[in-house]
């Protein structure tokens, strides 16, 4: 019977089949208890309830991911490949590297073995996704477009301005519309930064939502 990974192979051309399945085959073989899934609609390799191994099929590429392309290790490994933070790129065109990618399995398992949280893949509701391994909601992409939105309010600490960056809070006007219950929900924001946001409103004749 089918499972969804067999599907998503199935979907592309036979030669590229041949790498993924390669791929799938060399994780099983490493890690034999880990759960294979579809999660974020490409195959995924879980093990002791973390993410193991993503690979992906593209048009020219397949792309495997967390890869470790920070770690002085594997430098030397990665040269020859197009990298980006946390994921490597392997031409269609070229035999896949087994070694290095059962090497990166290995490195994976063991960082799982030695901590008690792994960055995971996530989602924000703006649609990015990013590696994370603490339990802040807030999205690291949403935070670099935003920028120095909330320049307005320097008096509070750097998680309370990228709560309200997160949220879309830019500027007093839009503060305004939000009652001081509704800001405190924000993570990052504590009792103590109201008081500074009522002064900030105060002085431009606005006030939190009653």
């Amino acid at each position: 019977m089918k499972n969804e990974v067999d599907v998503y192979i199935q979907g592309f051309p036979k030669s590229t089949q041949r790498l993924l399945e390669q791929i799938r085959q060399l994780v099983q073989k490493a890690v034999p208890d880990a759960e294979e899934r579809i999660s974020y609609a490409i195959p995924t390799f879980m093990w002791k309830k973390k993410p193991l191994l993503y690979f992906a099929a593209y048009k020219h590429h397949i792309s495997c991911y967390p890869a470790p392309v920070d770690v002085d290790e594997f430098q030397q490994d990665f040269a020859a490949y197009k990298t980006s933070k946390g994921t490597i790129q392997f031409p269609l065109d070229q035999s896949l590297p087994l070694t290095l990618i059962k090497k990166i399995v290995a490195y994976r398992k063991s960082l799982i073995e030695s901590s008690k949280k792994q960055p995971s893949l996530r989602r924000c509701k703006h649609g990015h996704e990013y590696y994370k391994s603490s339990d802040c909601p807030s999205c690291p992409i949403c935070e670099k477009q935003a920028g120095k939105a909330n320049d307005f309010l320097p008096e509070l600490s750097a998680p309370a301005r990228r709560a309200l960056a997160a949220a879309g809070i830019s500027n007093l006007q839009s503060l305004s519309k939000m009652s001081e219950e509704e800001v405190l929900t924000l993570h990052g924001i504590g009792k103590t930064s109201i008081p500074k946001m009522q002064k900030a409103l105060a002085q431009k004749g606005l006030k939190f939502k009653a």
